[in-house]
């Protein structure tokens, strides 16, 4: 049976060391629930690889669950920097590989389509040509200059979807970014959901699954798991989180005052009273 907690999912599916890729549908849908599981389960020596994760790479970062970043841009949108993020490059705690969000894009389609690499122009001629996963390729058709991206096959992808049926066939709606190729690409997969509902319901819009359930090893429900990430169709943006927790990071100390609070002295049901869900509802 796919259907399982979150915890279950998490101590299955995630395990010290991994490559895990999260935050693949841009600005929405970050799986910040199952990220603060991985917290609270004190998961070790990450790897974590997304375009654009927001806050959520920042706090696990932070919890010290995190070795290295694979991604384009870490950061706060609403508030600038992340601050343990920084901390933890410019100390050397973590190791950063920098990527275009358009290479990184290309490591996971590489490793969905099963080919060692795809070709690009666009990292030459900058420093991304320093990540090791970029090397310079000459075409055997034209011979003119290219970038090679090798494949990246992240050993769980965690996506959060607006509803599926218990064998993790999903309605998607809104921008996926690279959710299907971080998905194709990965050995395991563990899906969120705000709904899980009958597969009559999924059957009824097809064209809003884009890949099988036969794809996801695990299927979770959890009401706003992509908190404080809007999810279209569902919740908006609570930008006065952001907001918050920009304040609220700026040193160690009170990055853990932050945690506590909001991650590891919390339970679930707690947590939705808190964000005080009804002002976020579409």
């Amino acid at each position: 049976m796919k259907c399982c907690t979150l915890a279950n999912a998490i101590e299955q599916y995630v395990h010290d060391g991994d490559t895990v890729v999260m935050g693949t549908a841009l600005e929405q849908a970050i799986p910040f629930a199952a990220g603060h599981q991985i917290i609270r389960q004190g998961l070790k020596d990450l790897t974590l690889v997304g375009p654009i994760s927001d806050i959520l790479f920042d706090q696990l970062i932070g919890a010290q669950c995190v070795r290295r970043v694979e991604a384009a841009w870490v950061g706060n949108v609403a508030g600038g920097s992340a601050y343990n993020f920084r901390r933890a490059v410019e100390s050397g705690v973590i190791n950063m590989l920098d990527h275009s969000n358009l290479t990184l894009a290309l490591r996971l389609q590489a490793a969905a389509w099963g080919v060692p690499f795809l070709p690009t122009r666009t990292a030459l001629g900058s420093d991304l040509m320093d990540n090791p996963a970029l090397r310079p390729l000459r075409c055997p058709f034209s011979d003119e200059a290219l970038a090679a991206v090798a494949a990246l096959r992240p050993d769980v992808a965690i996506v959060h979807a607006q509803r599926a049926d218990a064998q993790g066939n999903a309605h998607w709606y809104g921008n996926l970014g690279v959710t299907c190729e971080a998905v194709g690409a990965s050995r395991r997969v563990i899906l969120t959901v705000e709904e899980i509902v009958p597969e009559e319901t999924i059957r009824v819009r097809p064209e809003l699954v884009r890949f099988p359930g036969v794809m996801v090893d695990a299927v979770v429900q959890v009401p706003f798991g992509a908190h404080p990430s809007p999810l279209v169709g569902y919740y908006q943006r609570d930008d006065v989180h952001f907001l918050d927790y920009h304040a609220q990071s700026k040193t160690p100390a009170d990055f853990q005052r932050w945690l506590a609070a909001w991650v590891t002295g919390i339970e679930r049901k707690a947590y939705l009273e808190k964000i005080d869900t009804q002002r976020l509802t579409l």
